[in-house]
């Protein structure tokens, strides 16, 4: 306007754009459009075509001058708006967990953020599916955090594509982790299916801490103080590695991956979403005995959580392996007329009878086992506590969670997902990432109507606040805790270490805290 001496004026130019009500909710699955409204992530890029519609415009016929035409002047074409979505996301529980995820990487100072997923094991429709640190859909290219928010202009554009790409990123279907644990429930489903043993043969095995593996010995995580004589229910309870270990020999290389070929971890789940990662396992030719071990009880490969949700879905509803899905129905714009999109089935996992006894031992582990802090009173709840490293000698690791509700007629698998925990609550999934699970399924339960099963059978979960024993003995803490009806886990526990000298340097929850009696508190040592 100044170029051409135009002081005051009205200037019209086109501009659209998409409006997000609910600002950050959701952000990673939803994802944005750019300036000329063409999806860029997430439902807005998959879909593109279904939601994009097409402009209006007015048609008319001039000659090379621009001189009008014949008699019919101009015709105008109306917009046809795009077709509208709905997803399989339920607003309420993508909240609830939200919430959670959010609260738990800041308690636990998860460097890396952390992820959560919520599925129907019985359509394979995600419920919830959440990525921390989340981003303003409104805002996509402003800087997200406090902190990033205070030295955004000193970057430089490289560094600031760098950090946006990372927190656009999903990284539930996006990036590959070692699931640890957690995956101890693919090789037990894989030992019960094939006959090799069952859940309650009592002493059948026995962990000595350790067991060696082509020249390799390879210890269980509590060495110092070994199992001893267990069952497979106990084994998955108490998450003893030689157990699996041992499972893992006796179904072979050639079995053990047939079974990973039918739980759909050798390729993409095919989730409707643009960015989903591939799992990372040694060809089945180059897997040798040690290989076959440390994939036995979840480490040295790689898979993604939605992934591992869609494996362990089928354990939960009778082994059907289905395809996950964000859009449920597609509603054309014109006419109303709703498209629903089907549910496709990929397979069978395993038999019904080997689910309900997998169940029934996730069951055990959050009712006494590894998983005690998933409990939530009235309700059956399974589940699965792991550690892993986060890649070799990084001093790194993913601590998480997995669970299924309720047991009796499961509607919920949820996978917890904690990158680098480092506050003093230390890294253990029974310690950080299962109270979690216990806070999301006290919320989402209620709200799906989930059976509480038979009340009269159920035993009322008796609530305590959490005592201080930060300065005190181990001994001393040890007396304390059974005073209050909970337990005591040291995460630095050695063998032979002097508890009446050593001291609780911290603890996790932290005093004052109200938790479940029969609750595992974790501690460290000075």
């Amino acid at each position: 306007m100044e170029e051409n001496n135009i002081t005051t004026g009205i200037n019209i130019d086109e501009d659209t754009k998409r409006y997000y009500p609910n600002n950050n909710l959701a952000s990673q699955i939803i994802g944005f459009c750019g300036s000329d409204n063409q999806g860029l992530d997430g439902i807005e890029a998959k879909y593109e075509k279904e939601l994009a519609g097409t402009k209006g415009s007015i048609k008319r016929h001039t000659d090379a001058k621009g001189a009008e035409i014949g008699e019919e002047g101009e015709k105008y074409i109306s917009a046809i708006d795009g077709n509208d979505l709905i997803l399989t996301i339920d607003y309420n529980i993508q909240s609830i967990i939200e919430k959670y995820l959010k609260e738990a990487c800041i308690d636990n100072e998860c460097t890396d953020g952390g992820s959560i997923i919520a599925m129907n094991p019985k359509n394979g429709n995600i419920l919830a599916m959440a990525t921390y640190p989340n981003y303003n859909l409104n805002e996509p290219y402003e800087p997200y955090t406090t902190e990033l928010e205070e030295t955004w202009e000193s970057l430089s554009q490289s560094e600031k594509t760098e950090k946006l790409q990372a927190v656009w990123r999903n990284r539930a279907i996006a990036d590959t982790y070692e699931p640890g644990s957690t995956f101890k429930t693919i090789t037990a489903s894989a030992a019960l299916e094939e006959h090799i043993t069952d859940t309650d043969n009592s002493g059948e095995f026995c962990c000595t801490g350790g067991i060696e593996v082509a020249g390799v010995r390879i210890k269980c995580w509590r060495y110092y103080r070994p199992h001893g004589s267990e069952s497979l229910r106990e084994a998955l309870m108490n998450s003893c590695n030689p157990v699996f270990i041992g499972l893992g020999q006796k179904l072979g290389v050639h079995t053990y991956y047939s079974y990973l070929k039918k739980f759909g971890l050798l390729e993409m789940t095919g989730v409707d979403l643009p960015g989903e990662g591939g799992s990372i396992f040694l060809k089945e030719e180059k897997a040798g005995p040690v290989e076959l071990a440390t994939i036995s009880f979840g480490q040295r490969f790689e898979i993604t959580p939605i992934q591992l949700v869609t494996a362990v879905s089928s354990i939960a509803n009778g082994g059907t392996l289905l395809q996950p899905r964000i859009v449920k129905q597609i509603v054309d714009s014109q006419t109303g007329e709703i498209k629903d999109i089907e549910v496709k089935t990929k397979g069978q996992s395993i038999s019904k009878e080997t689910s309900e006894k997998v169940l029934s031992m996730m069951e055990s582990v959050v009712s006494e086992g590894t998983g005690k802090n998933a409990k939530v009173a009235g309700y059956r709840i399974g589940g699965k506590t792991g550690t892993s490293e986060d890649g070799v000698n990084t001093n790194k690791y993913v601590t998480s969670f997995l669970g299924v509700a309720p047991i009796e007629d499961p509607q919920i698998v949820l996978l917890i997902t904690l990158y680098n925990p480092t506050g003093e609550g230390g890294h253990q999934g029974g310690g950080v990432a299962a109270p979690v699970g216990g806070q999301i399924f006290s919320e989402v339960l209620p709200y799906l109507e989930a059976n509480q099963g038979n009340k009269d059978e159920i035993e009322v979960i008796e609530q305590v606040e959490t005592p201080d024993i930060t300065g005190k003995t181990i001994t001393e803490a040890e007396k304390i805790m059974k005073e209050n009806g909970l337990e005591l886990s040291i995460q630095n526990e050695e063998e032979n270490m002097d508890k009446d000298n050593m001291r609780i340097k911290n603890q996790i929850p932290n005093a004052g805290i109200i938790i479940n009696k029969g609750n595992i508190v974790y501690a460290e040592k000075e």
